[in-house]
């Protein structure tokens, strides 16, 4: 899995070491703030692995987990576990306390290639799912879902004829749909690619029974929209 770390000089230095030693892991570089890790992960979609220091000054790690708009697994890294509880609510994956050693991070790295592996499994079979609608539970075929909008705190699962809005953030949205169906565009907007009629500069146009939807796409999305699609061109 290729990795990056984002921690203070002295974890930073361990977690290179440790990585180093990891035959599974592949360092694609250490940066020391929020800011440095959009900029790589904007470029790159194929980070797999965060390891994410509490430790960071002028960094709420919770505030930027909040806003991650990427499908990286995170690690957080931390002096105590006063946050513990609070981070596996952001589906971390793993809780690191310091001091670091080596048999402790070797655990957390296998906990983490077996969640990328469940999930690649998850999405890669996963055909229908249920949703909450009052108090009952819908079944809700995959291929369905035109296209997802967040809403705060909530997305919008859209399809041909409803809408079903759920208590949920995109970033695990974003796991649990297909990625070979569902690509996301804009920080706000995951759409069903087979669905996708026209793409512009700025937007594309989403084919919604016998209407068309336009969509923003992010900056940071359109590259990675673009390699997913065959673009037959002179």
């Amino acid at each position: 899995m290729n990795c990056i770390i984002c921690a203070n000089k002295n974890s930073s230095q361990l977690l290179e070491e440790f990585v180093g030693k990891s035959s599974s892991l592949n360092l694609i570089g250490t940066f020391i703030d929020s800011g440095s890790i959009r900029a790589q992960l904007s470029k790159r979609q194929d980070i797999d692995l965060i390891f994410l220091d509490v430790d960071i000054p002028e960094m709420d790690i919770f505030n930027f987990i909040n806003s991650f708009d990427h499908q990286a697994n995170i690690i957080i890294v931390s002096p105590d576990d006063k946050d513990a509880l609070k981070a596996f609510e952001f589906n971390i994956v793993d809780y690191l306390i310091k001091p670091l050693t080596f048999s402790r991070f070797c655990k957390a790295v296998d906990k983490a290639i077996r969640y990328y592996a469940n999930k690649e499994v998850s999405n890669s079979d996963a055909n229908e799912i249920f949703i909450k609608k009052g108090s009952a539970l819908v079944k809700l075929k995959i291929k369905d879902i035109i296209y997802v909008e967040a809403l705060e705190n909530y997305v919008i699962l859209n399809t041909k004829n409803e809408k079903f809005t759920i208590h949920f953030t995109m970033k695990a949205i974003e796991y649990q749909l297909p990625s070979g169906t569902f690509i996301r565009v804009h920080r706000s907007f995951i759409v069903n690619i087979s669905l996708i009629k026209t793409i512009k500069e700025n937007s594309l146009d989403l084919i919604i029974g016998n209407e068309v939807r336009d969509i923003p796409i992010g900056q940071s999305y359109r590259d990675p929209l673009l390699n997913r699609i065959n673009i037959m061109a002179r």
